[in-house]
């Protein structure tokens, strides 16, 4: 049994890769969702509202008993053999209801939710219990896991693996052929570093000694969205940034197929905000592009600075400027590094790998539940 807190966001798809690819029967509940027609549905997405305002109110142990208690429901009326619960902040709204049931529970964090002080701090002596109840624990990083461990999770429950991307989608690059372009996929908000790529990319424009002059193209949409719009129109790059919006995963490859390199200044927000493993760049690497990143959370553990792409420190838009002139007067030193993290990415980083290591966590705690009742 899967809960979660949507499903239909663009920015989830890894939740849609686990309910495709997880070889189990799955009963999933999401917390957006209250359709009318289906009560059960609509009372589990009912009590998630109700968890929210509470939590809003600082109310937190009220707010967990909601969504508990009719997770408890849904779990007496078709018991699964393990709960998985995908983010840590869905995880405190339904951990009770596992262990009035007796049912263990396998709690996914993303990112945000194991970093930002608006969770974090506000929920922290909830998960301190919820890490004490859980049977196992996901993360994307070994930074992320280090956090958890900090707040209580023992390191023998504790599974890395980042979400992995896409082979059957993700491939064909091919750098060295490729004009000058530039691709950063990824919602506008602070972690993500958008308008420090733009600074980047404005500095590397201003040195630039090719022709044609690069461009950026940026695909997302989010908060910041209008103020890096702005800083396009401020410093007259509406010819040489391409605001490309929210795109599909086949349009997001497509794109890959076409661009010198993938960009992303990802940094610690000022709340805290961190990525986990950003899966854009590994279907970057899976393509064969070489990425352009910061040595921000589990970026490292993915693209290896020199080997499969440049890493730069956080903040530091000089450097990445740099790194975007390097790939723009030398090609095959693009091909190099995109190949050598394409065949990285084929050994540790495809959703196959990450379907694989949940199937295992789950499996050993199911089991490790079952002898010890």
């Amino acid at each position: 049994m899967v809960f979660a807190p949507t499903r239909q966001a663009a920015s989830e798809t890894f939740i849609r890769a686990n309910l495709a690819g997880l070889p189990f029967r799955i009963q999933a509940w999401f917390g957006d969702e209250r359709p009318l027609v289906q009560p059960l549905r609509c009372l589990y997405g009912s009590a998630i509202l109700l968890s929210k305002l509470l939590t809003r109110l600082h109310l937190l142990r009220l707010a967990g008993l909601p969504a508990a208690w009719v997770a408890w429901l849904l779990i007496r009326l078709d018991p699964p053999d393990v709960v998985l619960a995908e983010f840590g902040f869905e995880a405190v709204r339904v951990m009770e209801a596992c262990r009035w049931s007796g049912v263990p529970l396998v709690v996914h964090f993303r990112g945000s939710d194991a970093s930002a002080r608006n969770r974090i701090g506000l929920l922290e002596e909830r998960y301190r219990r919820l890490l004490r109840l859980a049977g196992g624990v996901i993360v994307k990083s070994e930074r992320m896991a280090c956090r958890l461990e900090e707040l209580g999770a023992e390191r023998q429950r504790i599974q890395i693996s980042p979400s992995g991307a896409n082979p059957a989608l993700f491939h064909g690059s091919q750098p060295c052929q490729s004009p000058p372009l530039f691709l950063a996929v990824g919602r506008f908000v602070a972690k993500k570093g958008p308008l420090l790529t733009l600074r980047a990319f404005q500095l590397c424009l201003q040195r630039a000694d090719v022709s044609p002059l690069p461009q950026l193209w940026m695909v997302g949409e989010g908060p910041l969205l209008a103020e890096a719009r702005r800083f396009v129109v401020q410093h007259q790059l509406q010819n040489n940034v391409v605001f490309a919006g929210v795109c599909s995963q086949e349009q997001v490859a497509a794109r890959m197929r076409l661009v010198r390199a993938f960009v992303q200044h990802s940094i610690v927000a000022p709340d805290g905000d961190s990525e986990g493993s950003p899966v854009a760049v590994m279907e970057a690497q899976l393509s064969g592009l070489p990425v352009i990143a910061t040595r921000h959370a589990g970026i490292p553990d993915v693209v290896v600075d020199g080997a499969t792409g440049l890493l730069v420190e956080e903040g530091d838009v000089d450097a990445m400027a740099q790194a975007m002139l390097t790939l723009l007067a030398e090609p095959m030193l693009a091909q190099q590094l995109g190949e050598a993290g394409q065949r990285r990415a084929l050994q540790h980083f495809t959703v196959e790998h990450h379907l694989r290591d949940v199937t295992k966590l789950l499996l050993r705690v199911s089991s490790s539940a079952r002898a010890l009742s």
